[in-house]
């Protein structure tokens, strides 16, 4: 095991330095590193094993690193639009696939849910480090913008991971019931109050007690993982119903700590990214060594059709509703459509869920997840990185 991580980090930093100094993001490098190693198969089985775990620690670091970020007076000041960035595109991209898919497919209009939940979610992994950097150098803040991606973007992954376990629970027959989608408000207003609960406690531990911020960390990852196990083992007790999001309790904890101290949230903050420099290259890496690259060349061209109509239609339309009367110009709302096209985190995590649990086109499903992470994760990043200084105003002041 040690001789894979070994490899992944050696590699990994090789690749993705190579690909920065030709121009291109370093995560193409830690793709093609994760598909290299897994191909020839010198990443660990005990590693493989234990991916899914690895990548959610690796959203945890995510969603802590955007709550950290995230001022709760840049959302009160944007308003209508932060709320409806957050479930309108994801809404809009999946009942296009839901509507689009069995046309295209051989499958049922409940399994294109399902793909449609897989697909929809944007990557937090590629945006919120990119929003954090066009935050610190002042592009967009005026406006705030970039707040406003990363908390869309955070969110609507939870969102539709919410979406896709219920669906997943009418496949498997349990059916479609009032409280089923109840569920999904009720899910995410518990996680909101639980993280803030959460975030009281910890400023409050973390004023009266002193300590390095190294331990405050070390806390705080504690409880984040608390609270995601937390959410496993009450959706285990409750038979598969989900009304906790421990994902969402984790990022609003982070958003608590920054609105009760300013300070502490920034030192953190810089903690988490460079625990962020390691956590990257175990995600993409891993990301890639999951990526199976077999299905026939066809249905491959009919995938990569879906996901393009799915983005133009259903994605890009739902950005332009939410942000209709709001103070952005065509600039900066073409700069928000670009940032809402990576995906990889989510369709890495949940992808092959469908075909394991026996969904009779989860195979499907599993392929046009994998295509999306393939052409969206690298074409995203680059794009966000490559117009960001023409299409967003530089902000002295921040």
């Amino acid at each position: 095991m040690l001789s894979s991580f070994a490899l992944i980090f050696l590699c990994a930093i090789a690749l993705g330095g190579i690909c920065q100094r030709i121009h291109i993001p370093p995560i193409v490098g830690m793709l093609a590193t994760g598909l290299l190693l897994g191909s020839f198969g010198l990443i660990s089985p005990t590693i493989m094993d234990a991916a899914p775990d690895l990548r959610e620690i690796a959203l945890i670091v995510i969603l802590l690193r955007a709550g950290l970020a995230i001022d709760l007076r840049d959302l009160r000041a944007i308003g209508r639009p932060a709320i409806l960035m957050c479930f309108l595109p994801a809404t809009c991209e999946m009942i296009v696939v839901t509507l689009l898919a069995p046309l295209l497919f051989h499958i049922t209009h409940l399994e294109a849910a399902i793909m449609g939940a897989v697909l929809g979610a944007v990557s937090p992994a590629v945006i919120v480090p990119r929003m954090l950097q066009l935050k610190a150098g002042h592009y967009g803040t005026k406006k705030r913008l970039p707040q406003l991606i990363m908390a869309g973007s955070s969110v609507d992954d939870i969102y539709l991971i919410v979406l896709f376990t219920m669906f997943m629970g009418m496949q498997q027959g349990h059916g479609f019931t009032p409280s089923a989608l109840a569920a999904i408000p009720a899910s995410m207003i518990s996680g909101v109050l639980v993280g803030a609960l959460a975030g009281f406690l910890l400023n409050f531990v973390f004023t009266h007690v002193h300590m390095r911020d190294t331990a405050k960390l070390l806390i705080i990852f504690g409880v984040a993982f608390l609270l995601v196990t937390g959410e496993t083992a009450l959706k285990s007790l409750l038979r598969g119903t989900d009304l906790f999001s421990g994902l969402l309790a984790v990022m609003a904890l982070g958003v608590t700590i920054l609105r009760l101290n300013h300070r502490v949230a920034a030192r953190l903050s810089n903690k988490f990214s460079k625990v962020w420099v390691a956590a990257e290259i175990v995600l993409f890496v891993l990301v890639g060594a999951a990526l199976k690259i077999d299905f026939p060349v066809s249905q491959a061209l009919v995938g990569v059709a879906l996901i393009v109509v799915a983005l133009g239609l259903g994605r890009f339309s739902g950005v332009l509703l939410s942000l209709i009367r709001t103070p952005f110009n065509r600039r900066e709302r073409l700069f928000c459509l670009i940032a809402y096209v990576p995906k990889a985190t989510v369709q890495a995590a949940i992808g092959a869920i469908p075909l394991t649990q026996g969904v009779p086109g989860g195979a499907i499903i599993l392929m046009v997840a994998v295509i999306s992470i393939i052409l969206t994760a690298p074409l995203g990043d680059i794009l966000i990185s490559a117009t960001h200084r023409r299409l967003l105003s530089h902000d002295d002041q921040g």
